[in-house]
C-alpha cells in the first residue's frame, strides 16, 4: 500500500458545545490568567495570541504541545517554537482573517462574529505526524466534538511553498471547519444521494485521484464517505488554484483503467491510466497504458504523470503531451473508453454547487467570494510584516 498523507475523518459530537447560536461572553477562559510573564521568551508571542485569537476569536491557540491534549497511542513530538509562531500568524491570516474578510462585507461592525461564534474553541499545534502503521496513513488534522482542532506535522513547514502548507495544513483546517459548520446546520441531503452507493470507506487509500474524480469526487478521501465527501469539496475549492482544479476536472471527464484483464479497480497499488496505444497493428489487443494520476507528487501539486516519468500540472501541459503522443505513436493513441456512465465533472460541479447554496442560504455567505479571499491572501501573505506584529509588542 501507498503511504498517503492524509487527515482521518473528524471525530464530532452530536452536541457541538459553544456551536450555537447563543451570544458568547466576553471569553470562554475566565479561569485562565491575562497575565504573561515579560520576562519569558515567549512573552511577546503570547501576548500577541491572546489579543488576536483569545480576545477577538475566543480561540486558545495551544502551541506547548500538552499531553492531555495528545493523543497518547502515538509518538509525538511538540512544535518548534518558530514555526508554531508563523503557523500561527498564518492561520490568523489566511483562515480566521479570510472569513472576517467576507463576514465584514455585510456586517461592518461584527466582522469576527462569525468565526467567534462558530469556530473551534482550541487549536493545537504538533511538531510531528500521527503515523499509524496498521493503514501506512498519517493524520494530519483532527477535529473533536467541534470544539478543538489539532494540525500536526508542524515542524515540517516549508513557508515559501503553498501548495505544501495547504497539503499539511490549510486544506485540513477549512476541511475540519467544514465538519464544524454542517454538524451545526446540516447541508442538503441532497448531497449524499448524488454518490449513493459509490462510497468506499475500507480501500479508498489505494485509488488515484484521477479514477475517483471520474466518479465524481474530488479526492479519493472525499470517496470514503458522505460527510468527508461534503467537507473535502469546501476544502479544495478553497484553497486549490485554478490550474489545479481545471486539472481534476479534467481527470474527471476521463475513463480508467487498471490495464488489467479483470480490470480490478480496488486493489492495492493500482495503477490507473486514461490513454493507450497498440504498438503492433497485428495485435490489437496488446496495449501499452500510459498517463497515470497523482493528488500530492514531491512539490505537493495534484498532476499527471506521462510514460516516461513527465509531470504536468496544468490542462494545456498535458493535452500538448497526448498531442505529442499522438503524432509519434505509430497508429495514434486512444482515450480509454469511460464505462461508469457517471458525468463525474458534473458531479464535482453539482457537489460545488450544492456548497455554494448552503453557504449562501444558511450561513448568508458568498462561497465563491470567500475562494477569492482565500486565493489572494495566499498569494500575497508577507510573513516578515505578520512577524513584526509581534515584535512591535510592548
Amino acid at each position: 500500500m501507498k503511504l498517503k498523507n492524509i487527515f482521518l475523518p473528524a471525530i464530532m459530537a452530536l452536541s457541538l458545545a459553544g456551536c450555537s447560536d447563543e451570544k458568547l461572553g466576553p471569553t470562554i477562559f475566565p479561569d485562565v490568567s491575562d497575565d504573561v510573564d515579560p520576562s519569558s521568551y515567549s512573552y511577546k508571542f503570547d501576548t500577541w495570541v491572546n489579543r488576536n485569537f483569545r480576545d477577538v476569536y475566543n480561540l486558545e491557540f495551544k502551541y506547548k504541545m500538552e499531553d492531555v491534549e495528545a493523543d497518547m497511542n502515538y509518538n509525538l513530538v511538540p512544535a518548534t517554537y518558530a514555526n508554531a509562531r508563523d503557523l500561527c500568524l498564518l492561520t490568523h491570516y489566511l483562515w480566521f482573517e479570510s472569513y472576517r474578510e467576507l463576514y465584514e462585507a455585510t456586517n461592518p461592525e461584527h466582522g469576527a462574529d462569525f468565526l467567534k461564534t462558530y469556530g473551534p474553541r482550541i487549536l493545537h499545534l504538533i511538531g510531528s505526524p500521527a503515523y499509524n502503521p496498521n493503514t501506512g496513513t498519517e493524520i494530519l488534522g483532527l477535529a473533536e466534538g467541534g470544539l478543538k482542532v489539532t494540525l500536526y506535522k508542524v515542524n515540517e513547514m516549508q513557508l515559501t511553498d503553498i501548495n505544501q502548507m495547504n497539503e499539511y495544513y490549510f486544506r485540513t483546517m477549512h476541511h475540519e471547519f467544514g465538519h464544524i459548520l454542517h454538524q451545526t446546520k446540516s447541508y442538503p441531503t441532497d448531497f449524499n444521494l448524488l454518490s449513493t452507493g459509490r462510497y468506499d470507506s475500507g480501500s479508498w487509500q489505494s485509488k488515484a485521484i484521477g479514477y475517483v474524480a471520474s466518479q465524481g469526487f474530488i479526492t479519493p478521501y472525499a470517496s470514503s464517505e458522505n460527510r468527508e465527501d461534503f467537507a473535502e469539496t469546501i476544502a479544495n475549492y478553497l484553497t486549490r488554484s485554478q490550474d489545479q482544479m481545471d486539472l481534476i476536472l479534467w481527470m474527471a471527464g476521463k475513463g480508467w483503467t487498471t490495464g488489467k484483464d479483470d480490470d480490478k479497480m480496488n486493489v492495492d497499488d493500482a495503477e490507473y491510466y486514461a490513454y493507450y496505444y497498440v504498438p503492433d497493428a497485428s495485435k490489437p489487443d496488446n496495449r501499452t497504458y500510459f498517463l497515470s494520476s497523482d493528488e500530492h507528487d514531491a512539490t505537493n501539486r495534484v498532476c499527471l504523470i506521462g510514460e516516461k516519468g513527465e509531470h504536468f500540472y496544468t490542462v494545456e501541459e498535458v493535452e500538448a503531451y497526448i498531442e505529442k503522443m499522438n503524432s509519434t505513436v505509430s497508429g495514434g493513441v486512444f482515450a480509454v473508453e469511460d464505462k461508469d456512465t457517471i458525468d463525474g465533472k458534473e458531479m464535482i460541479l453539482q457537489k460545488q454547487n450544492i456548497a455554494r447554496n448552503w453557504f449562501k442560504d444558511t450561513w448568508s455567505l458568498d462561497f465563491d467570494k470567500l475562494r477569492e479571499i482565500v486565493q489572494r491572501r495566499q498569494q500575497d501573505f508577507d510573513i516578515e510584516a505578520l512577524r513584526a506584529e509581534i515584535e512591535a509588542i510592548n
